[in-house]
């Protein structure tokens, strides 16, 4: 029987790539899509997928915490991360949410078949430059370390948690009960404070502050 996939990204066109790549393989099929984490979650718990790939960078809920719940809800599905982020905090934080793979949105096509083939055997899967990342990151411990803490209000801790968690500006608004603009100077303040520059640079923090519960 084939191996059964879930794909979840953002980006309808790499869904679709990915879709007719792993169509042309005898072996897998693809049952269903999800345009961001929260759908992934509640597709995988529904349909029981044997292979969920995910992207880490999407709205609602991002990769990593939808991976760790996939895998709560559900420990034999495999989860492989794809994603366009190669820094060592997004992997760190990957793996740590259970994941069994990690591949860069750049691989080939044989890369791909490989990790699929390979999760399902019971083998964790990182493709050659992760891995030799990962390797590096034990020799070079340091790097992981904060360069000191940083003093960020409480106020501006939970908007960058909910940043980091994937909710949009919008949502964070209605949830804390302040309106779009304040929650927008919130998150100025935060990047002048931690020098960042985009809402992924804020994943990335919240990973390597431990912000984000991976367990």
């Amino acid at each position: 029987m084939a191996t059964t996939v879930l794909i979840a990204d953002d980006h309808q066109l790499f869904r679709e790539g990915l879709v007719n790549l792993i169509s042309s393989a005898p072996d897998i099929e693809v049952i269903a899509e999800a345009k961001d984490g929260k759908e992934a979650t509640e597709r995988a718990k529904k349909i029981n997928p044997e292979v969920v790939l995910i992207d880490i960078g999407m709205p609602v809920m991002n990769g990593i915490e939808a991976t760790r719940i996939i895998k709560k809800d559900n420990p034999k599905i495999k989860v492989i991360a794809v994603s366009m982020h190669s820094d060592r905090q997004f992997v760190k934080g990957a793996l740590e949410a259970g994941a069994d793979g990690y591949l860069l949105k750049n691989c080939t096509y044989r890369q791909l078949i490989d990790a699929i083939q390979s999760v399902i055997s019971g083998k964790k899967y990182l493709s050659d430059d992760i891995t030799e990342m990962v390797i590096q990151g034990y020799l070079d411990p340091e790097d992981d370390t904060p360069e000191g803490q940083v003093d960020l209000s409480e106020r501006e801790l939970e908007v960058l948690k909910l940043y980091a968690e994937g909710k949009s500006t919008r949502e964070i608004s209605e949830k804390l009960f302040i309106s779009v603009k304040t929650v927008g100077t919130h998150k100025q303040h935060i990047f002048e404070k931690l020098g960042l520059s985009s809402n992924a640079d804020m994943v990335k923090y919240a990973i390597k502050e431990g912000l984000i519960q991976l367990h």
